[in-house]
């Protein structure tokens, strides 16, 4: 098993990512607090978001700008504790029936359990492209990274500089990809206790509300213009980025060792066949 400090692993991405966290952004001047009505918070002049949920409400955020390409990175500390029952978010999308969407999705559980990562990558309105993990680390007790790239080319999730997946673009082989509608950052916690946590057969426990779970160093760098063309042609480190040889080592380490679904391998799921893109990574 390959070492997950791995002193070799010194890709672009995290000599960048102590770049971007170095200039990270002001939720004040970035986010609005969309719902939650007082569950939502920032504090620590712009630098800390902190997301509340009780028995009636949980609470949200999105990015003021809509985007067309970039990279988006957040640092998120999770609910401690028993946290069955509540889902923790950060994600983008567009709107809409032929939405896109990226997403992160943090699945509570028991005290003591792993939290589960889901993660779905929306093209056009069309999903079921997930992959969970149970990560290397615990994520309650620090603030661990997440990263979006996203580029005309591909779109790659990141946890602490580990790209977790790679979603390439195979309009080639008729697979939508996501390249002409903006999509604006969200963050979220609330109640998903019919389906989150072993399926929803362990249930919230109100007692120990509220929950909250905390963001900070968002970063949201990329094309704000509305105009595809200009987008496409935006010259930023991010709309270069692929996975190097060390990258594709790092991700097959995460799946191979902490994925516990994939699409790709459901045969069950897609008895016609796995989606296209399945077979031609």
């Amino acid at each position: 098993m390959m070492s997950c400090t791995n002193p070799g692993y010194t890709s672009f991405f995290l000599i960048s990512l102590l770049v971007y966290l170095a200039n990270a952004g002001n939720f004040n001047q970035d986010v609005d607090i969309t719902w939650g009505n007082g569950r939502g918070n920032i504090a620590n002049n712009g630098q800390l978001l902190t997301l509340s949920m009780d028995k009636s409400s949980g609470s949200g955020f999105q990015s003021k700008n809509q985007y067309l390409y970039g990279r988006f990175d957040v640092q998120l500390k999770l609910v401690q504790g028993n946290s069955a029952g509540t889902v923790t978010t950060f994600y983008l999308s567009s709107q809409g029936t032929t939405h896109d969407e990226i997403d992160f999705e943090f699945l509570g559980n028991l005290s003591g359990d792993p939290y589960t990562l889901h993660t779905n990558v929306y093209a056009q309105g069309k999903g079921d492209r997930e992959m969970q993990f149970k990560l290397w680390f615990d994520p309650t007790k620090d603030f661990h990274t997440y990263s979006v790239v996203w580029n005309p080319s591909r779109v790659i999730l990141y946890a602490d500089g580990t790209p977790l997946r790679e979603f390439k673009n195979k309009e080639s082989i008729g697979v939508p990809f996501l390249k002409s509608q903006q999509m604006r950052v969200y963050g979220s916690l609330w109640d998903a206790e019919d389906w989150a946590t072993r399926g929803g057969q362990v249930k919230t426990d109100w007692s120990q509300a509220p929950f909250t779970a905390s963001y900070r160093n968002f970063n949201a760098d990329g094309c704000t213009s509305s105009d595809v063309n200009t987008c496409s042609k935006a010259n930023s480190t991010w709309m270069y980025e692929q996975l190097d040889s060390t990258a594709q080592q790092r991700m097959q380490w995460a799946q191979k060792n902490y994925m516990i679904y994939n699409y790709c391998t459901d045969v069950r799921r897609f008895p016609q066949g796995l989606p296209p893109e399945c077979n031609s990574n």
